[in-house]
């Protein structure tokens, strides 16, 4: 089985640094840590399996293609291309998708 490449990218990390930050003030720390261990956990099958997530309504526009997973109330924005699969985004779905930014 052909196994791809994940990169984050420096946005979709500082995303988990905010939700980690935000997640410690609402729960313990333990499980704020397990909560983002489980979103880098589900980016794994991504490895294997690049396009099985759905492509994201509120990113059409643009001209890459960009896939979503979702993992509880986050959607983890990605695309796959030359043949590595990119994260740059981790969105909490409670907000406004209007505030969803891929850069």
């Amino acid at each position: 089985m052909v196994s791809y490449p994940i990169v984050w990218t420096k946005k979709a990390i500082h995303d988990l640094q905010i939700h980690f930050s935000y997640l410690c003030e609402a729960v313990e720390h333990h499980e704020a840590k397990q909560m983002i261990q489980s979103i880098v956990n589900h980016v794994d099958v991504l490895e294997t399996q690049p396009q099985i997530g759905q492509k994201e309504p509120y990113l059409l526009h643009l001209k890459r293609t960009y896939r979503r997973l979702i993992k509880e109330h986050y959607k983890i924005i990605y695309s796959f291309r030359n043949n590595k699969v990119y994260i740059h985004c981790i969105f909490d779905t409670r907000q406004n998708p209007k505030k969803m930014k891929i850069t």
